[in-house]
């Protein structure tokens, strides 16, 4: 979710001074930043298309630090994906889900460990939604 359909970053502008000193190294852990983030560019509309040819999870870890976090994620995709909010799943162990892609921005959390291919999201060649549509699309020749 975070860095793939959340800019965590856009959050950043909503938080005080002190908020962003106290918590430099651990920004995550904030009460209630999960529900100032916007969008990543395209990330919905993305979606959308993806739903109609694949069956889609949404799979989150959140920090065991941070109250509000998987309040909030829930909270988002509702707001942001409506349709979505029954097919969100928060695990800090995604290899225990099953599927033949896992779209993220790391390997942690069992991302490296997943059955699946995982499509690195924001690395080179899958930098945005419209390379990984792309990718995803010719792979299983549906055409957009």
């Amino acid at each position: 979710m975070d860095n793939v359909l959340v800019d965590f970053v856009s959050a950043f502008k909503h938080l005080t001074e002190k908020q962003k000193n106290e918590f430099k190294n651990n920004m995550d852990d904030i009460d209630g930043i999960f529900s100032l983030m916007e969008p990543i560019p395209k990330a919905i509309e993305s979606y959308n298309k993806i739903i109609d040819h694949f069956d889609v999870y949404i799979l989150s870890t959140s920090p065991w630090d941070n109250d509000s976090a998987w309040t909030d994620k829930i909270k988002w995709v509702k707001k942001y994906i409506p349709k979505a909010y029954k097919n969100l799943i928060l695990s800090h162990n995604k290899h225990l889900n099953v599927g033949d892609y896992i779209i993220d921005d790391r390997t942690a959390n069992g991302v490296d460990k997943f059955s699946g291919e995982h499509i690195h999201f924001g690395t080179e060649g899958m930098e945005n939604w419209d390379k990984v549509l792309e990718y995803l699309f010719r792979k299983e020749n549906i055409i957009l």
